[in-house]
């Protein structure tokens, strides 16, 4: 709550700072003539100074605090010097949640000593954690309008932040992408020192369940990840196969054939599909398209599951089709007019222009989109969860239940998860596999758009 108030108070100080610090330039302008910058600038400049080092001081006082405290807090437990680590987290944490009021049992008296001094301790550290703020963002304010003058770059200082500001959301990003593979490729090479790579790379058997403690019955556990990647690629070949000629020959209608009206009507009802939950999607496959195709194949006398990879990949597609609907809309649009006008002055009809001119102009857009929706159906959860199964089988009948490598990895994150087992590990070998794959596809997509992509 404190810290939502801050971060108001400094919204409200930089905007002051702001307007004050306008019309300050205004009036030195006014009384000294030209300035090297616009008196906006001044302003914008005396609202960076006053709330980015109160906001930088704030986030770093709200990271480290807990830290402060709970090392204060324990110092003063008597006898917390002799627990090893994993008993002090555990005192810590009945500490925090008796003073947040979760109270599963009577806390001893020692434990409510603990809770009334870290309460203490936080009154103490919010209080001076607001006076700081504010004094940081006072300081702030004073150098950004002693700084207002007739000669200084107030634009260049403020260009400046926000290229630092640009730079620094830049290296966010990449750490954090860094920062998932390295904690990928740390945990799958543990998994790879308890099973051999070969055996997860070429093993047909995929059985992850084995004992995780002395009282548990299990398998012995076998991790060949080919039926995993068989089964992903069935149900992702299926949603293909309903999301490419539905979404290219949309694309077509709607560029080629819809007049201005239907097609503002109809193309951002077809995009309403990619804003739908993929959760949402998964009970309309579990409860609708499932059983309708389990029955069909009954009455065909085809053996089918409930969960079959037809009623998984089929509403899958459903979801894919606005992704390349819109990148071959794009496509499309992107050929210019004097091609189709040139085709037609030949002779050619529309449907010769469209095979002939068309498609093989807008290839490479087409190639790239159908590339990305591939990756989002070998990357999809929550459809697959539902409505694939947890049996690692190869099969090509889509009536059969198969399995994908995110519903494994799902179900071996559930439940206890001891992360020094190679049942649990395997997860982050399937993450591993996932993240390459995916990669790869997005890689030759963006590979085709450049090498073939037509510049007109």
């Amino acid at each position: 709550m404190m810290t939502g108030y801050l971060l108001l108070f400094l919204l409200l100080a930089a905007s002051a700072a702001s307007i004050i610090g306008s019309r300050r330039a205004v009036a030195q302008r006014a009384a000294m003539g030209r300035a090297h910058s616009r008196p906006i600038y001044h302003g914008l400049n005396v609202a960076i100074w006053t709330g980015v080092p109160a906001l930088v001081f704030l986030l770093l006082w709200l990271a480290g605090q807990n830290t402060v405290l709970d090392q204060l807090v324990i110092a003063s437990y008597p006898g917390a010097e002799s627990l090893d680590p994993a008993a002090r987290s555990l005192l810590l944490s009945e500490i925090r949640q008796v003073a947040s009021g979760s109270i599963f049992r009577e806390p001893t008296p020692e434990v409510r000593a603990a809770v009334e001094h870290l309460k203490s301790l936080q009154s103490l550290a919010q209080w001076a954690m607001v006076v700081l703020v504010a004094a940081v963002a006072i300081v702030g304010a004073t150098l950004g309008f002693r700084v207002i003058g007739q000669r200084y770059r107030a634009r260049h200082s403020v260009e400046r932040s926000i290229t630092l500001f640009m730079m620094f959301s830049s290296l966010v990003a990449i750490f954090t992408t860094l920062g998932i593979v390295a904690s990928l490729v740390f945990e799958a090479a543990r998994f790879f020192s308890m099973v051999p790579i070969t055996e997860f790379l070429f093993g047909l058997r995929w059985e992850p369940q084995i004992a995780m403690r002395a009282d548990q019955v299990a398998g012995q556990g076998a991790f060949g990840v080919v039926p995993v990647l068989f089964g992903t690629f069935v149900i992702s070949a299926l949603a293909m196969l309903v999301a490419v000629p539905v979404g290219i020959l949309s694309a077509i209608y709607l560029t080629e054939y819809a007049g201005p009206k239907f097609r503002a009507v109809v193309k951002p009802a077809l995009e309403i599909l990619a804003g739908i939950p993929t959760v949402v999607y998964g009970f309309f496959a579990v409860l609708t398209v499932a059983p309708a195709i389990r029955t069909l194949g009954l009455s065909l006398g085809i053996p089918s599951a409930p969960n079959s990879a037809l009623a998984a990949g089929g509403v899958m597609g459903v979801m894919i089709i606005p992704f390349i609907s819109s990148l071959s809309d794009d496509a499309f649009a992107a050929v210019p007019r004097a091609m189709r006008e040139g085709s037609y002055a030949l002779g050619a009809t529309k449907g010769e222009t469209i095979r002939k001119v068309l498609l093989p102009a807008a290839l490479p857009g087409i190639v790239g989109g159908v590339l990305l929706g591939f990756s989002r159906a070998v990357g999809e959860t929550m459809i697959v969860v539902m409505a694939a199964g947890l049996i690692a089988q190869m099969t090509l009948n889509p009536f059969e239940a198969v399995t994908t490598v995110t519903v494994q990895i799902v179900t071996l994150l559930i439940g206890d998860s001891e992360f020094d087992n190679p049942k649990t590990l395997a997860a982050f070998a399937l993450g591993l596999v996932l993240f390459v794959i995916t990669l790869g596809l997005n890689l030759i997509a963006l590979h085709t758009v450049r090498k073939y992509r037509e510049k007109y």
